[in-house]
């Protein structure tokens, strides 16, 4: 197992927890904006950067980034399998935010060449090619911080009814949940609000993009993540985890 997924996969030290528990208290009563100027600012959270999938809801997070501080570092995860749609929408919104530091991340070439050469393994093995283009490549890149934001909610499925604004991420990160308590209508009436540009695959049936070979549309009245892993026991690809441990599926 490669050193980084180990090192995601490890307790969380008490004073981790402490640190955690401390910031949730700070926070609780606050709102999104206030608890990423707090995640951005506050020394108990350490150097952050925001992780963005430019997917269907996304603008929201790096609108509220880049008034806060535009000069966030912004990690972009490129699985080289992506709809050609997210990568445009990507560069779109990157300029139009005036983000001033867009870091593109992904894989170590040679561990592509060696696990994965003829671009087959998602049809193998989903969670084998989420930890090779996915979780490494941001392990590697999160090295250099103390914690990241997520645009995770509540309302997004099983795993993460109980989302708080402040988690663990392994023994020496946190993560960063600004939209934890967000509804889907806040998430609408923010968007309208702002003007802001949805992505293009949103009007097609997504409501939750990933990669192009594991993301299908979702039928009306269906959950908004039943198109991602259709048909398997997965609904995180493995860059997300739960007390320190990694959430493969639905919660027990």
């Amino acid at each position: 197992m490669p050193e980084a997924a180990m090192d995601f996969a490890a307790p969380v030290l008490p004073e981790q927890a402490d640190r955690v528990r401390a910031l949730n208290d700070r926070y609780r009563h606050h709102g999104a904006t206030a608890v990423l100027e707090g995640a951005l600012r506050d020394p108990e959270a350490g150097r952050i950067a925001l992780v963005s999938s430019f997917g269907a809801e996304s603008v929201v997070l790096l609108h509220l980034v880049s008034m806060v501080d535009p000069g966030t570092p912004v990690l972009f995860i490129d699985t080289q399998m992506l709809f050609q749609e997210t990568l445009d929408y990507q560069r779109e919104l990157a300029e139009r935010l005036h983000l001033k530091d867009l870091r593109v991340i992904r894989a170590n070439p040679l561990e592509l060449a060696k696990e994965d050469p003829d671009d087959t393994l998602h049809l193998r093995d989903t969670d084998s090619c989420c930890d090779l283009r996915k979780t490494r490549p941001l392990q590697k890149a999160l090295s250099q911080f103390d914690g990241w934001i997520t645009g995770r909610k509540r309302f997004q499925g099983s795993t993460r009814a109980a989302l708080e604004f402040f988690e663990a991420d392994g023994p020496h990160r946190i993560k960063v949940n600004p939209l934890a308590h967000w509804a889907p209508e806040d998430i609408r009436t923010y968007m309208e609000d702002n003007r802001l540009p949805r992505h293009p695959l949103v009007a097609k049936g997504y409501p939750s993009i990933g990669c192009a070979p594991c993301t299908s549309p979702v039928k009306p009245g269906e959950d908004p993540r039943a198109g991602r892993w259709r048909g398997q026991d997965k609904e995180e690809c493995g860059i997300h985890f739960v007390n320190g441990k990694m959430v493969r599926g639905p919660a027990a």
